[in-house]
């Protein structure tokens, strides 16, 4: 597979383990033209300092900041923060947890480029997937049923 089809991702905590060795693998990953994410930004305690040596392209925001309710103010700001992070830093931000259209268009207005969740699909066996991209006209889906 060409490495550019790829993205993985990677725990903020397991970014965090050991800096250095990660750091110098996400860089040779990167050089192969694989993109790299950190997942679950947020929960842990990384250093922002540590986060500008990595070589990543995305920052998945957790889906603690995203599931809560809109009065919930310091939680939904804390999604914004991690979106204009994000940005500041060059890196697509996308949010996990996206089970709402309240949760969608909340991550709108803060610029979140992508988010993923029951919103938009729920989990499913190939059979179904396939169905739901033809439902969509997706490019390479097989025809609808």
């Amino acid at each position: 597979i060409d490495p550019a089809a790829l993205e993985l991702e990677i725990t903020e905590s397991m970014a965090m383990d050991d800096i250095e060795v990660v750091s110098g693998t996400l860089k040779r990953l990167k050089a192969l033209g694989t993109a790299i994410a950190i997942d679950d930004f947020g929960t842990g305690f990384s250093s922002l300092g540590y986060l500008q040596q990595l070589s990543v392209d995305r920052l998945k925001i957790d889906r603690t900041f995203v599931d809560r309710p809109a009065s919930a103010r310091s939680r939904a700001s804390i999604a914004e923060m991690i979106v204009k992070l994000g940005h500041e830093l060059g890196l697509q931000v996308i949010a996990e947890g996206v089970a709402t259209e309240d949760h969608l268009s909340a991550l709108r207005n803060f610029g979140c480029d992508e988010g993923q969740g029951y919103y938009f699909c729920r989990p499913c066996d190939v059979a179904a997937f396939e169905r739901w991209l033809g439902r969509r006209g997706m490019p390479g889906a097989p025809a609808p049923l």
